[in-house]
C-alpha cells in the first residue's frame, strides 16, 4: 500500500463543486476548518467540477467563471498555495478512470440506497436528474478520495453516509484486487469537522437554492441591507415584546461571529425588550463585515493579479496528478490493465 507522504503528516483530502460564489455557510462548514487543517495535515483541496455536471449538465455556461470564483474564494478564506494543493477535479483525469474501474465492482443497490439520491431528486425536481451520472455520483465521489489515499476526510455529520460507501466500496475493491504490498486503498476515516448553525436571512439553513445567502464577497452595504429583514423570534412582534434568542435565527449569527460581551448584551436586550431587532441586527452586522474584512482583503489582492490564480491552479493540478498516478498504477497493475 503506498499511503505515504513526503513529509509524514497524515493526509487529507476534500473538495466542493463550483455553482457560484461562496456564502457564510460554505464558509463555517468547511473552509473555516479547512485552513486550519492544512497546517496539521497534508492537504488536497479541489473544485469538483465533474461533480457540478451532475446536476446542472444542460447548461453548464456558468462552470468556467464558477471555478474561477471558487478558486478566489478558496485563497481568500486563507488556503495558502504553499502549505496545500489546491486543483480543479477535471485536470486530473484519474479521476474518471478510478471512477470507471470502480464502477465495474460497485452494486447498483449500494447507490440507490444513498440518503441524499431520493432527497436530491426531491428538491430540485426542475431538473431531469434520472440519469446515470447522478445515480453515480456519490460513486465520483469515493474515486475523488480513494485517489489519494487519504487518512481522513473532513466532512459534516450530513456526509457521513458518503464516506461509509467510500469504505465500503474500499473493501469491496481490496477483496477483489491486492498490490504487492497488499491493500492498494486503504480505508479513510471520517474526519468530523465542527459545523456551527448557521441560518440564513429566512431563518432556513443558508443555501444558495434558497436564495438567502450573505457572501463571502458581499460588500458591508450589501451584508448590512441582507441583514436588515432577517426573520427573528416570531414571538416577539412588537418592539415592547421580550423575546427569546434561543429560537432567534439572529442570535445564532451572534453565536459565531459576536465577542461573548456582544453575546451577552444582545440577550439581555431581547429578553427584557431593551433594545429591538433592528439594533440587535446591527450588531450582528457588525460582527460579520468584521469577520469577512480580512478574507475580502486576500480576494481583493488575488482579484488584480488573475494571472496568479490560474499559476496556482496549474501547480496544484501538476501535483495532484503526480500523486493520483501513484495509485493508479498500482490499480491498473491490480485489475490486470497494467501490463
Amino acid at each position: 500500500m503506498s499511503n505515504t507522504s513526503s513529509d509524514q503528516r497524515k493526509r487529507v483530502l476534500s473538495g466542493m463543486r463550483p455553482t457560484g460564489k461562496l456564502h457564510l455557510g460554505n464558509y463555517m462548514g468547511a473552509l473555516y476548518n479547512w485552513v486550519r487543517l492544512q497546517h496539521e495535515y497534508e492537504c488536497y483541496f479541489f473544485i469538483a467540477d465533474w461533480h457540478a455536471l451532475t446536476t446542472d449538465y444542460a447548461d453548464p455556461s456558468k462552470i468556467p467563471g464558477n471555478i474561477k470564483d471558487v478558486a478566489l474564494d478558496f485563497l481568500a478564506a486563507g488556503l495558502d498555495p504553499e502549505a496545500c494543493t489546491i486543483f480543479v477535479q477535471s485536470k486530473v483525469p484519474q479521476h474518471a478512470e478510478l471512477h470507471l474501474l470502480l464502477s465495474m465492482i460497485t452494486p447498483l443497490s449500494w447507490l440507490e440506497r444513498v440518503p441524499t439520491y431520493k432527497d436530491q431528486q426531491e428538491q430540485l425536481k426542475e431538473k431531469d436528474l434520472a440519469t446515470y451520472g447522478f445515480l453515480g455520483y456519490p460513486l465520483l465521489q469515493s474515486a475523488d478520495i480513494l485517489l489519494y489515499q487519504p487518512d481522513f476526510v473532513p466532512v459534516g455529520q450530513d456526509q457521513v453516509a458518503h464516506v461509509e460507501l467510500t469504505r465500503e466500496v474500499t473493501r469491496r475493491f481490496n477483496q477483489f484486487y491486492q498490490g504487492k504490498a497488499g491493500d492498494i486503498l486503504p480505508e479513510p476515516k471520517v474526519l468530523l469537522t465542527p459545523s456551527p448553525k448557521l441560518p440564513g436571512t429566512d431563518g432556513r439553513k443558508m443555501s444558495k437554492s434558497y436564495g438567502n445567502t450573505i457572501l463571502l464577497s458581499d460588500p458591508e452595504p450589501v451584508i448590512r441591507q441582507k441583514l436588515k429583514p432577517m426573520v427573528t423570534d416570531p414571538a416577539r412582534v412588537r418592539r415592547t415584546d421580550p423575546g427569546n434568542p434561543d429560537v432567534c435565527p439572529v442570535f445564532d449569527l451572534h453565536k459565531v461571529f459576536s465577542s461573548a460581551e456582544v453575546q451577552l448584551q444582545a440577550r439581555e436586550g431581547c429578553t427584557t425588550a431593551s433594545i429591538g431587532c433592528i439594533q440587535c441586527k446591527g450588531w450582528v452586522a457588525d460582527a460579520v463585515v468584521a469577520a469577512l474584512a480580512p478574507v475580502q482583503e486576500r480576494r481583493a489582492k488575488y482579484e488584480t493579479d488573475p494571472g496568479l490564480v490560474t499559476e496556482i491552479l496549474e501547480a496544484g493540478n501538476l501535483k495532484a496528478a503526480v500523486r493520483a498516478e501513484v495509485t493508479m498504477r498500482e490499480a491498473r497493475v491490480a485489475v490486470g490493465l497494467g501490463g
